[in-house]
């Protein structure tokens, strides 16, 4: 054969997930080619023009310790910053960043092009070639190009056999009127991949001038501004604001009257939609005991006049979508610029891949993103990162990374994805991680960065800032547990104002803190030997003391996890033979194929009593051997 290039590793489209898995190999100095239909989608934003969220906002914050690029490109794209659930605490305190569509993609691409052990390309890739081991080799693209590589990452994203839908007309397509990705998906059956149908969505956007913003919630950004990269310096400003709307009987009638054009109802549709992120459509219905739904009323960007209407996702015809647009309060003369639509598209089974995100039965094959059954930029971006991570330490000939459910919440992610699989468009949710007082937005260079250090794509001076900080977090916990402070009238009444019982006895600075009422700027009344401090090391000091107990909890938890993590699985055991496993147990084991103990237990259809089983089989084999 012969190839026009040669690489080490390709990754086949350039969203959030392939970019992310395109820079970190070439970061480490291999030598990697990025494929995309159009060099003018690489790191698009078809949907939301937003960055974060609750959860999401952790794996953007972890995506940037592990070093990253998609923080980074937030911050410089950056229009308004909110941190959500601040009622709540800080284990789901989750930031979320209005961002420039337009510069957020010219920003990742800028990155691409500047990357010089990168090479973009604009080419469709329509099968992946391999050698006489199985293993993969090369890849052919639509003009009958060849490249060899020894490695592929796919992250197709919704391009991979997309077709659109809009009321009663289906076609072709992949997001934001692009071109599908036709030949791929043939190529990966025939190599034994399974593929299923999944299917979002995205609403309208709709022109500025056609808005009565006086008759919407204005919605501000957040005095204090966080950027989501610890990297970030200088100070960020909000410049945009964005605006609440609500549906009304009116607007469900119009919907209810045209359900059956819906391709969603009318049957036309056969993928399974995110469950978390429901067209309008399907809210109407699933949650018809509610008199009105939230709209989110957000600018594309500063040099456009298109607005973004988050949680309006819609296939219905697009004279249905502006009816049902106009009856709502602010947008009685909206103008369509683009109609909402529903996307369906091909992805993998995720319990096909290993934690590396490597498939169990190609080796060489990696999936990351919407490919691997997830929804969302953010898990994407964290996937194509760790899909990245190990293809590069693969072929470096060194040790795979894998993250468990305790260091991350893309351990987590990743963990549900290779053990329980997915049925539906996955996202991440606080909810999902039994850790998350461990795993806050906050800490996540703490837990993470010197991963990233060792992996090398951390630098050493980044390193060692991290190293600064922990120290000083650690004197600064040392001295608020061993400075005594009396009672006096300024700190009782300070306590007073706090709803809380004044002292009457010596105490510490941490007992005090100890109190759910009670800040650490709050004592600054009573602690005369502060010192000048970043506010990123008193508020990691304060969090410790506070949460110390609950904290001494879940470490605990972890411990024991880890423990049934070490206790390994052969790979060529086959679960039927052994005796005492039920036979549905024994089926789901044989398909996940666990990697230890503690991965078996989390896999759906496994009880504590196959996994009891499971121990005492594993030491006695361990103890014949």
């Amino acid at each position: 054969m012969d190839y026009l290039g040669e690489y080490d590793y390709v990754v086949i489209g350039a969203g959030h997930a392939g970019v992310e898995a395109a820079l970190c190999g070439a970061r480490l100095g291999l030598k990697v080619a990025l494929f995309t239909i159009t060099l003018d989608a690489i790191a698009n934003m078809p949907c939301n023009p937003s960055i974060g969220g609750t959860a999401k906002g952790h794996l953007v914050r972890e995506i940037d310790a592990l070093g990253g690029e998609m923080a980074k490109a937030a911050d410089a794209t950056f229009l308004q910053s909110r941190v959500l659930n601040l009622g709540k605490g800080p284990a789901v305190h989750s930031l979320r960043v209005q961002s420039d569509r337009v510069k957020y993609q010219r920003y990742m691409k800028g990155v691409c092009e500047s990357e010089k052990n990168l090479d973009i390309k604009q080419a469709e890739v329509v099968n992946i070639l391999r050698d006489e081991t199985g293993a993969v080799s090369g890849i052919v693209t639509r003009l009958g190009t060849k490249y060899k590589c020894r490695a592929v990452i796919i992250c197709t994203g919704t391009y991979l056999n997309g077709v659109i839908h809009v009321g009663e007309v289906s076609y072709e397509s992949g997001p934001d009127a692009t071109l599908p990705a036709k030949g791929l998906s043939d190529a990966l059956i025939k190599m034994g991949v399974s593929l299923r149908r999944f299917k979002t969505g995205t609403p309208a956007r709709v022109h500025r001038r056609s808005i009565d913003f006086s008759k919407l919630e204005p919605q501000a950004g957040d005095d204090k501004i966080l950027p989501f990269s610890f990297e970030t310096k200088g100070e960020l400003k909000n410049t945009v604001m964005c605006y609440i709307g609500y549906t009304n009987e009116n607007t469900h009638k119009v919907i209810l009257d045209n359900l059956d054009r819906s391709p969603l109802y009318s049957g036309r549709i056969e993928g399974i939609g995110p469950r978390y992120c429901p067209s309008i459509e399907d809210k109407i219905v699933r949650f018809s005991d509610k008199p009105r739904h939230q709209l989110f009323v957000e600018p594309m960007g500063l040099d456009t006049d298109e607005f973004y209407l988050q949680g309006m996702s819609s296939s219905l015809p697009e004279e249905v979508q502006l009816e049902f647009l106009r009856t709502i309060s602010g947008l009685e003369n909206v103008e369509i610029m683009r109609n909402a639509y529903a996307i369906e598209y091909d992805c993998c089974d995720s319990l096909e891949l290993l934690p590396t995100l490597e498939f169990k039965s190609i080796k060489g094959l990696y999936g990351a993103g919407q490919f691997n059954g997830t929804s969302g930029y953010e898990e994407a971006a964290a996937q194509g990162l760790i899909a990245g991570i190990n293809a590069s330490l693969k072929l470096l000939g060194r040790e795979p990374l894998i993250l468990d459910r305790a260091s991350s919440y893309i351990g987590t992610l990743i963990d549900d994805l290779v053990t329980k699989g997915v049925s539906d468009p996955y996202r991440m949710m606080t909810s999902r991680s039994e850790y998350r007082l461990l795993l806050r937005e906050d800490n996540a260079d703490e837990r993470l960065t010197p991963i990233g250090y060792k992996v090398g794509l951390i630098s050493e001076e980044r390193y060692n800032r991290l190293k600064k900080k922990l120290e000083l977090i650690d004197e600064e916990v040392t001295r608020l547990e061993t400075q005594n402070v009396g009672p006096s009238e300024q700190l009782n009444s300070y306590l007073e104002s706090c709803g809380t019982e004044a002292v009457t006895n010596g105490t510490t600075l941490a007992k005090l803190l100890k109190r759910p009422q009670v800040s650490y700027e709050g004592l600054s009344c009573v602690d005369k030997n502060r010192h000048e401090l970043p506010d990123e090391v008193t508020e990691q000091a304060a969090l410790r003391i506070k949460y110390e107990g609950y904290i001494k909890i879940q470490l605990e938890q972890v411990e024991a996890m880890r423990r049934l993590e070490e206790k390994l699985l052969p790979e060529d055991v086959d679960y039927q033979s052994i005796r005492g496993l039920r036979l549905e147990a024994a089926e789901k084991l044989n398909k996940v194929r666990p990697l230890s103990i503690g991965q078996a237990s989390r896999i759906s259809g496994v009880n504590p009593a196959d996994v009891s089983v499971l121990a005492i089989w594993l030491e006695q084999r361990k103890r014949s051997q």
